[in-house]
């Protein structure tokens, strides 16, 4: 299609004969020919017109940019035309044109950039700002100004930094603002914003055609307007806004860059157009302070002084890059010179090969270095009146930023920055790149913002369209639990605990909000609230009130406020009171506690009769007595009124222990006692939803409640254990008929089986609340009705106001609270396991010190006595072993000591000890015998 214009354009260009090129041209011409494209009499033109001349004389007066070579240019005026600038180019392109400065227009760079990709002449554009010239299908287009994409995405930062979700574009219907606008729209999608309605008006719009526009803007529902406008109509269309009331409290108005150039190159504006434009918000390249730029502002007055003709011009920021542009080019064309490169030009063989029908097509030649001066024009890095010249790998100017200014008054205030490093700033770009990039929320800031009507705070951003349509809200008609919502027999009214929540969070906002509640379901069966979110997403409903529970699925396809009321689903089933019987004392443990405690009385019993044995004379005495001692010290131990006294040191340790563990078992004993004796109690067979998961009973759920699809999808019920009921009637007799022909259990939402509960003694909620949620309000995703209601929601909170709805319609009766509960469980073993765990190793390890050391003295005492004949068998070491463990301590040390005394002489010596032994052991038996007839007496 291009291809096509550049024909169509060739043909209106007929006779226009060029001259030929000479392609034995110096490496180092004495001029350099470049054109320039733009319209003189455009706000951008007439100061380009200078700037760029001014630049030419500056580079041709320095000889150490081209060494000697001069600039030419040739700047024709297109008179704002698209067409003429193309003329223009294509001339430009005929002749020994190195490159081109331009075009003004976004349009026309469009065209022109295919026959530049083709002929190879670099095309250099200060004012050309689309985002889709810098792709890679314009290769010899060169931005030298910042790219639109940026200036998007500061406007899209400025509305998420204020909470803003919607925003209306209005642009001319052009590549400039089609590309501009959709770029603009990319990036507030990735702020979760939209551009909720795009207003283009034709390129060249007459007021009758801008009132019309923004009529049916004023009947939308966002107040933040991003004009992205050209020069010539932009004005007009605040004027007609002014007139139509749209500059007033509650809209706010952003326009891109084209306003701050207006006013900086008009400065003062007439009154009027000053008053137009209050409280507007608008962007402006940003250029750093500098010696340079400081230097050049102040010759501007002196160069502009001397041009009476154009009148007073001032300098904006296109003319800052207008001059660098030509300064840009002047070094790469130096560069391209050092390189060896040589200016000269070659027929395109395919221009050649068409008829030329009169065209004079082999005018238009190839530049042979033009990929080498477009490589060096890439490769600049200076430094010009607009700050670093430098580009990344993409072709786009390093750091670019913006000034964000807010127009007040007879002029303006600087509020603050963008740059592409940190977002928005009250700092300069320079010194916000000195520091680590920041896009968090906290650290984008501006200044206060005189706002158009200038209200006290901050814009809202939206209204409700003003076309007399209310929001279509839809209402569940409940058949059950009618107290939640209702509709009135007869009429369109509503009532409920919903309804009024609803209606206190509406009376709470600070506007008005028309609206129409709508009935949703047939009366017949409860409707699911699922379908109804969904027919927000159908456009069916504007928002949904009711008891509507705030699930993952249904978050996908809307928005819901804060939750007003908590809810959770539950277990209810049939309970039945319990009293305490003959046996109620062992109520409180398990069957398996009671064990583990028998058990462990007998255990540290055993132990601490092993380690007392050999001491304490109390542990010792005929088997009999012995196992009567054990017994009746351990449980004795349970009321802490044992008698023997424990005289080792590991007995000690384990008895004190053992002594804490009963003293913590018979303090929950005895709790547990006293509540099974004195408060009443509710029992069942269900425990929770543990317990009924894992049973084959039917389940009952209520009609059109989310409690089924969780049960079969998240918990893995079977769907034919389910079991849907409608009323509380309905519940109440499957809940009483029992798993055989109703169900076991029900599983609801609290809020509807509390309410189900308050009359109905009978039942009781069973174990703990599981997939706890909330209900909520449903608005459209990215409503901002959604979050206002929120706030209105949570001030009823503070202010206790949700409460008293609540206590109005939900108050529990006296069934529902007076607190009963089900059967406290049994004290189980597993509440106690640590307690025996430290009682049992502290036992165990001081046991097995003791017969190490006991092991120890018997050795000892083995390797001293001499070993009388026929010892050596096990059974009779085995019985040796157990008369020393038997045998008091103390005495195995007298006679050890009484041992190493005496030095047996002979044989009969060790005769007359032994029978002297023999004797005494004959002698201590019956006088241990008559003690124990004296005990036992």
């Amino acid at each position: 299609m291009n291809i096509v214009w550049v024909l169509f354009l060739v043909v209106f260009h007929n006779g226009v004969c060029l001259p030929g090129i000479d392609t034995n041209v110096s490496r180092r011409p004495a001029v350099v020919n470049i054109g320039a494209i733009l319209s003189f009499n455009t706000t951008i033109g007439r100061v380009a017109r200078v700037a760029i001349n001014t630049a030419v004389e500056d580079v041709n007066s320095d000889p150490s940019v081209l060494g000697g070579t001069k600039l030419s240019i040739k700047m024709p005026d297109t008179n704002f035309s698209g067409f003429v600038g193309i003329i223009e180019a294509l001339k430009f392109m005929g002749s020994d044109t190195v490159a081109i400065i331009g075009p003004q227009s976004t349009v026309t760079a469009h065209v022109i950039s295919v026959v530049a990709n083709e002929l190879q002449v670099p095309l250099l554009s200060y004012s050309a700002t689309d985002p889709t010239l810098a792709s890679l299908q314009f290769p010899f287009f060169v931005m030298t100004s910042q790219n639109d994409l940026y200036q998007m995405t500061a406007i899209a930062d400025i509305v998420d930094h204020y909470g803003w979700r919607e925003v209306i574009g209005i642009f001319a219907d052009d590549d400039y603002g089609r590309n501009g606008i959709a770029a603009l729209g990319d990036k507030l999608a990735a702020k979760r914003c939209k551009i909720s309605y795009k207003a283009a008006l034709s390129p060249s719009p007459n007021r009758q055609e801008i009132t019309d526009m923004l009529v049916q803007v004023a009947l939308t529902e966002s107040r933040i307007l991003v004009l992205h406008a050209s020069l010539p109509w932009g004005p007009i269309v605040f004027s007609v806004a002014k007139y139509l009331g749209m500059m007033e409290d509650g809209y706010v108005w952003i326009a891109t860059n084209w306003l701050s150039t207006l006013i900086d190159t008009n400065y003062p504006l007439p009154a009027e157009t000053m008053d137009d434009i209050q409280g507007v918000l608008t962007l402006r390249m940003y250029t750093p302070d500098s010696e340079l730029k400081k230097n050049f502002v102040s010759r501007w007055s002196n160069i502009t002084s001397k041009l009476k003709k154009y009148g007073s011009i001032g300098l904006n920021t296109y003319g800052l890059y207008a001059y660098d542009t030509v300064w840009l080019l002047a070094r790469a064309i130096g560069a391209f010179f050092d390189q060896g490169g040589n200016i000269s030009f070659s027929n395109d063989s395919r221009l050649i090969n068409l008829p030329s029908h009169g065209l004079h097509l082999d005018a238009m030649s190839i530049f042979d270095g033009g990929k080498l001066l477009l490589h060096n024009i890439f490769e600049v890095n200076m430094t010009g009146v607009t700050g670093q010249i430098k580009r990344d790998q993409s072709g786009t100017i390093v750091r670019p930023a913006y000034d964000v200014i807010n127009v007040v008054g007879t002029g303006y205030r600087k509020i603050g920055y963008w740059s592409n490093h940190s977002g928005l700033s009250v700092l300069p770009p320079e010194t916000v790149y000195s520091k680590l990039p920041n896009r968090s929320s906290s650290s984008q800031k501006l200044r206060s913002v005189i706002w158009p009507g200038e209200p006290p705070q901050k814009p809202r951003g939206w209204v409700f369209p003003n076309n007399g349509r209310h929001l279509r809200i839809g209402i569940p008609i409940r058949v059950s639990y009618q107290q939640f919502v209702s509709q009135v027999p007869g009429t369109e009214l509503f009532t409920g605990y919903c309804i009024d929540v609803f209606t206190a969070a509406i009376n709470t906002m600070p506007y008005a909000v028309p609206y129409k509640l709508i009935p949703f379901g047939d009366g017949i069966n409860n409707p699911s609230s699922t379908e109804l979110v969904r027919s927000i997403t159908a456009g069916v409903f504007d928002a949904a009130v009711g008891d509507i529970a705030i699930i993952t699925n249904r978050t996908r396809m809307a928005d819901f406020t804060q939750p007003y009321i908590e809810s959770g689903l539950v277990v209810v089933a049939p309970v039945r009171k319990t009293d305490s019987d003959a046996w109620a004392f062992l109520q409180p443990f398990s069957r398996k506690m009671w064990l583990v405690t028998a058990v462990s009385f007998i255990v540290v019993g055993v132990v601490v009769w092993i380690m007392e044995h050999r001491k304490n004379d109390e542990f010792r005495g005929p088997p009999r007595r012995q196992f009567t001692t054990i017994l009746w010290f351990s449980f004795s131990t349970w009321f802490f009124a044992h008698r023997e006294n424990v005289v080792s040191s590991f007995g000690r340790i384990v008895l004190v222990i053992w002594l804490f563990v009963v003293l913590i078992i018979n303090s929950s004993y005895t709790a547990s006692l006293t509540s099974i004796l004195t408060v009443q109690k509710l029992s069942s067979n269900i425990e929770g939803i543990d317990t009924l998961r894992l049973s084959k009973d039917r389940i009952g759920h209520q009609q059109g409640s989310f409690a089924r699809d969780y049960l079969i999808n998240e918990l893995g019920i079977d769907e034919s254990r389910l079991v849907p009921l409608k009323l509380p009637e309905d519940v109440a007799k499957a809940l009483k008929d029992g798993p055989k022909k109703g169900v076991a259990a029900v599983v609801d939402e609290r809020a509807y089986l509390e309410l189900f509960l308050s009359t109905r003694c009978e039942f009781s909620i069973i174990g703990q609340e599981f997939a706890k949620i909330g209900w909520g309000f449903a608005f459209p995703k990215d409503s901002p009705l959604a979050v206002d209601m929120s706030t209105a929601i949570l001030k009823l909170s503070e202010s206790g106001d949700l409460q008293r709805i609540h206590d109005k319609w939900l108050m529990s009766s006296a069934c529902s609270s007076q607190g009963t509960k089900l059967e406290v469980d049994r004290l189980r073993l597993k509440s106690f396991w640590g307690l025996y765990l430290v009682c049992g190793l502290a036992s165990l390890l001081a046991l097995c010190i003791y017969l190490t050391m006991v092991l120890l003295q018997y050795a000892k005492r083995h390797q001293e006595e001499p070993k009388p004949f026929g010892s050596s068998s096990t059974s009779a070491r085995l019985k040796t072993f157990l008369t020393f463990v038997d045998e008091k301590e103390d005495e195995v040390k007298k006679r050890s000591k009484r041992r190493q005394l005496e030095k047996p002489s002979n044989g009969s010596q060790v005769e007359t000890v032994g029978s002297f032994d023999s004797m005494r052991r004959s002698v201590e038996i019956p006088s241990n015998r008559c003690n124990e007839a004296n005990d036992e007496a």
